[in-house]
């Protein structure tokens, strides 16, 4: 009986030990939780991966370890609201997949892996034969813990990314991931589905054949969804009474389209802006708008606005090439983008239009810090900058209740630097993914000026 006691004891101690875990407490730290005013000298406690506390006069609780914040600043962590990271094969650098208008195309999205060659693609033979469509896939199963660009993009403060799949037309579903280091993929995963990826690039068509162009690509999406409603109306039809009925054959393209809560369209001309919105429109699916290069024009902005339609904004800005051809001439309108598109994401705030930032392919933690200091030079206030890397692009895929600022309850995801954030000599002290410390790579930026990823001191 007595061992019976004692062992029962045992397993409750240890039953209870594993339920709880130490608190981790920043005081006296500036403070920039984004959904309210900044706290000159604030105190965040962190415990089982939310934010237990954040304020001016809170308890340190006695089992916290605690790091002194005198000259830290804590952001939340930066959102990505279109990445391929955690994708592996899937390199996360521009391509011409954002095409929705005449012309050239221009860089404007993730790079999708190299299609087959046009030969070895099987051309399409009807309704049920649906190419260039895994609209079924979920980023969530596609994840690889391995992938090295989880630490790179996490050293220069990214806590979190909204990673799509990007081969093909209808490419997949994106999902929201947490970019913690684990041995289990599914840890990672914060929402499963975000939305559909669409790409409009350039390719030879099924098997060389249709769609090889624009009109053609935006022929077989609207197909698509005219087959995906049909396919709706008959599977209800049949559930409602399904005698005498024949039974409706499953299809997990357009289950995979259905289930589907909003488009992502590429779009960067004017052209292509308010042709993708029209677009959508027409097919009755919330969109978002990805590339948006030249959203600085204000008839790009109106239509924006006019639409309700939130924008996510390349920060690939346009540069000219390193060793340019000297017999080529660039256009005016390449000029006029390569001086006008990082002024865009001040337009947009002014304006009122829904907007955030993504990498577009940088990694570097320096690359990342000239984009945006670009941004901001170009009229964007650094304020909102920081909602455009964090609560904004929660707001936009509809999880601002559990991330994107420091608040209560939320996800505790935090960026720890020392200094203010896209200042040259300011250093990364430490990023937290989930409420777990991370230390960032040294000498992540390669050198140079930039933000720079020095190791902290440590938790006292």
């Amino acid at each position: 009986m007595t061992r019976k006691l004692i062992t029962g004891l045992l397993f409750v101690c240890a039953s209870a030990g594993a339920q709880s875990s130490p608190a981790v407490a920043i005081v006296n730290a500036k403070i920039v939780r984004v959904s309210g005013p900044a706290l000159a000298r604030g105190t965040v406690v962190v415990r089982n991966g939310l934010i237990e506390a954040v304020g001016e006069n809170v308890a340190v609780p006695a089992d916290a370890w605690v790091v002194a914040g005198e000259g830290l600043t804590v952001y939340p962590g930066l959102i990505d609201p279109l990445s391929t990271v955690g994708i592996e094969g899937a390199p996360n650098a521009a391509a011409t997949a954002g095409r929705g208008g005449r012309g050239a195309a221009t860089p404007a999205t993730p790079a999708a892996p190299a299609a087959a060659p046009a030969a070895a693609v099987e051309r399409a033979r009807g309704p049920e034969d649906r190419p260039s469509t895994t609209s079924w896939l979920l980023a969530a199963d596609e994840l690889q813990p391995t992938d090295r660009r989880i630490e790179t993009v996490r050293s220069a403060g990214y806590t979190t990314t909204a990673t799509f799949p990007t081969r093909g037309i209808f490419a997949g579903q994106g999902s929201l991931i947490d970019l913690s280091s684990g041995e289990k993929a599914g840890d990672m995963v914060v929402v499963t589905a975000l939305g559909q990826y669409i790409s409009l690039s350039r390719g030879g068509g099924f098997g060389g054949g249709f769609p090889s162009a624009l009109m053609g690509m935006i022929a077989y999406v609207r197909q698509i969804y005219l087959d995906a409603a049909h396919y709706q109306l008959v599977k209800d039809a049949y559930a409602k009474d399904p005698r005498g009925m024949e039974r409706p054959a499953y299809d997990r393209a357009l289950e995979g389209v259905l289930a589907s809560k909003r488009i992502l369209f590429p779009a960067n001309r004017l052209v292509e802006i308010d042709r993708m919105l029209r677009f959508a429109a027409e097919l009755k699916q919330p969109v978002v708008i990805y590339g948006g290069r030249e959203t600085y024009r204000p008839e790009a902005v109106e239509v924006l606005k006019k639409a309700g339609a939130p924008v996510l904004v390349s920060m690939r800005w346009p540069e000219a090439p390193r060793d340019p051809n000297p017999e080529d001439t660039d256009s005016l309108r390449v000029l006029e983008q390569r001086d006008k598109a990082p002024g865009a994401p001040a337009l947009l705030e002014k304006a009122g239009v829904h907007f955030a930032l993504y990498t577009d392919g940088l990694e570097q933690p320096r690359d990342i810090q000239r984009a945006v200091k670009k941004a901001i030079d170009a009229g964007l206030s650094r304020e909102d900058a920081v909602r455009a890397l964090t609560l904004s692009p929660a707001e936009i895929y509809g999880v601002a209740d559990r991330m994107g600022s420091i608040d209560k309850g939320k996800i505790a995801n935090l960026l720890v630097t020392k200094g203010e954030i896209f200042d040259d000599r300011t250093s990364i002290q430490m990023i937290f993914v989930d409420g777990r410390k991370y230390t960032p790579a040294t000498d992540s930026t390669g050198g140079g000026r930039g933000m720079t990823t020095n190791p902290p001191g440590g938790i006292q």
